[in-house]
């Protein structure tokens, strides 16, 4: 996976648009992007649309950010969208390879209820959203076979730390953030999961959204996650494997 694209499921014209876009895989939103009193109809829409592209030829892997555990809302998440099938879970706010057992579970009974082979649905998950889960980012590794990508959020973090920026004027990021990145970095090595860089949220800087991925690839973050179509491109382009990587 090089690009992940988020889009809010209360949006059936971003949604189409998305599936045109060249990500890698698309991340159907229920959480930061829709309002408390949308999340019903959010529910239904997203599962609604996965189904309408059960069997499009070519379609990328569809992702269902869901409610973090915390929120009491994962469940009613769950039971929406998981008879659609959706290739993986995206799980906010985790903290540790508890969080994670605690999805597998979860998804587990689920599985059962709804005739889906067991494992069968994968679990992407934001590492490190809190200051909590700095300290349990080692935890990962082992949590559950389905763990496929790991990835941070820094505006979460952000503000949790009571900070107003992740980043200095130039766009890049305070010493805290560099310091998440790296252990999501570790967490996903020892993981054997793919690491996946947070968004870049200024879309109409393509210079900076090019710079900061460049730099990513560099320390060993294998793909990006996007807000905005027009960011994918760029972001393949720079996590696309060399000729002479391919070669070797």
């Amino acid at each position: 996976m090089r690009s992940l694209l988020f889009v809010p499921a209360d949006s059936p014209r971003k949604l189409e648009k998305s599936f045109t876009s060249g990500a890698d895989a698309v991340i159907i939103d229920l959480e930061d992007a829709i309002a408390a009193d949308q999340k019903e109809a959010a529910r239904a829409n997203a599962a609604y649309f996965i189904k309408g592209l059960a069997s499009s030829p070519g379609r990328p892997p569809i992702f269902v950010r869901v409610n973090g555990l915390e929120s009491g809302l994962t469940d009613a998440d769950l039971d929406a969208v998981l008879p659609a099938r959706p290739h993986a879970v995206v799980l906010p706010k985790g903290e540790g390879g508890a969080s994670i057992i605690h999805l597998d579970a979860k998804l587990t009974a689920r599985e059962a209820m709804h005739g889906i082979d067991e494992g069968a649905t994968k679990i992407f998950a934001f590492a490190i959203e809190s200051a909590t889960a700095l300290f349990l980012a080692g935890t990962y590794a082992g949590a559950s076979p389905r763990l496929i990508g790991l990835t941070w959020g820094s505006e979460d973090l952000s503000y949790e730390f009571g900070g107003t920026s992740s980043r200095d004027a130039q766009g890049r990021f305070f010493e805290p953030y560099r310091l998440a990145r790296t252990l999501c970095l570790a967490a996903s090595a020892a993981a054997r999961a793919a690491a996946i860089d947070t968004v870049f949220p200024d879309f109409r800087n393509p210079d900076g959204l090019r710079r900061e991925a460049e730099d990513a690839a560099r320390q060993g973050f294998t793909g990006k996650m996007a807000i905005h179509p027009a960011q994918i491109p760029i972001i393949n382009e720079v996590f696309a494997p060399s000729p002479e990587k391919i070669a070797w």
